[in-house]
């Protein structure tokens, strides 16, 4: 994508302190986009991110948001519209990993936390997207970033899988309530990316090397692979791709039925 792909665009990346989010941040303002940066503690790496976005030319701003709740949304899209306008691109990142509790073990508290960031989050950003866009008549995108464990399910991961499958499902049925208006609904299922949630393997090499033997393509994912993928959905390039959810990663999920 060139630097002018996304030139005029306003965007708003949720998570996008870090890890995949982070990575949107700098492709999608490598792509001409002003972003906004919905970030949960480290205000740090948000600033850090706006003065990357502001190094390449565009706008950038930074706001603490927590996606589970409602008013921290609402307050949250109200602080970028003032600064940047209204946002036309939306990308879903934030979210937390599943526990490794099983569900006979599993406490309420933990299910009713993760499904709060990594569905109900989703449902409160893309809902104010698109509150907020339909009014102006422009086309738009929301990019969702879902899993592989949407369906391809784990043992200790009844909370992620439950919530990333709600997501992709979220993803289906907004895209057919918003093709008309020209708003994108798409979702991108990663695999084992190199990102803090995977925290142990990007600092121990022959633990991520044990899972990578499982991986067809012999590697764990980057998180500017992500990233380029989100800006093409996001682009003039994607936009006649919508309920669609893209698996990334490396042909894992293609070996679920191996070995028996």
């Amino acid at each position: 994508m060139s630097s002018s792909t996304l030139q005029h665009r306003i965007a708003i990346v949720t998570g996008g302190e870090s890890g995949i989010g982070a990575a949107c941040v700098a492709a999608l303002a490598a792509a001409g986009a002003d972003v906004g940066i919905f970030y949960f503690k480290d205000k740090d790496a948000a600033d850090s991110g706006v003065r990357a976005v502001q190094a390449l030319g565009g706008r950038g701003f930074a706001v603490q948001v927590d996606v589970a709740d409602e008013a921290s949304v609402e307050q949250g899209y109200d602080a970028v519209a003032d600064a940047l306008g209204v946002p036309d691109i939306l990308v879903n990142s934030a979210g937390l990993n599943m526990s490794g509790v099983k569900v006979a073990d599993m406490q309420l508290e933990q299910w009713n936390r993760l499904l709060a960031t990594d569905l109900t989050g989703s449902f409160l950003t893309c809902r104010r997207f698109v509150r907020d866009l339909q009014p102006t008549g422009r086309p738009g995108a929301i990019v969702n970033i879902t899993s592989i464990h949407a369906f391809a399910m784990r043992t200790g991961g009844a909370d992620y899988d439950a919530a990333k499958g709600g997501q992709a499902n979220l993803t289906r049925t907004l895209a057919i309530e918003v093709a008309k208006r020209g708003i994108t609904v798409n979702a991108i299922a990663p695999g084992m990316i190199l990102t803090p949630m995977n925290d142990k393997a990007l600092h121990d090499a022959d633990y991520r090397e044990s899972l990578e033997r499982n991986i067809p393509a012999g590697r764990a994912g980057r998180p500017d692979e992500v990233a380029g993928l989100a800006v093409f959905l996001a682009s003039p390039a994607g936009a006649y791709i919508t309920g669609a959810q893209i698996v990334m990663d490396g042909g894992l999920s293609l070996l679920q039925g191996t070995g028996a």
